[in-house]
């Protein structure tokens, strides 16, 4: 953990730095949409865009899902 007396910006590097990355699976699991429905929805900015792991590789920040899924409205089945 970085010392106490730094400033705020090492130390929201390294809170970045200890989030949990999701692939896409993973990713359609948590949220419950298929793969287009979810690239559809980040081309019209309503989800999260990925960070780039490597030349073919994507995932997203868990702290990203987590907040997109608090800002979805719970339905009721009836």
């Amino acid at each position: 953990m970085p010392p106490a007396n730094t400033a705020a910006g090492p130390q929201e590097r390294y809170v970045c730095m200890t989030d949990r990355i999701y692939r896409r699976r993973q990713v359609e699991v948590l949220v419950g949409l298929s793969r287009s429905t979810i690239y559809a929805m980040m081309a019209e900015n309503a989800f999260p865009k990925p960070v780039l792991l490597g030349r073919r590789a994507v995932g997203w920040r868990a702290s990203d899902v987590t907040a997109w899924l608090e800002t979805r409205q719970t339905g009721t089945r009836v």
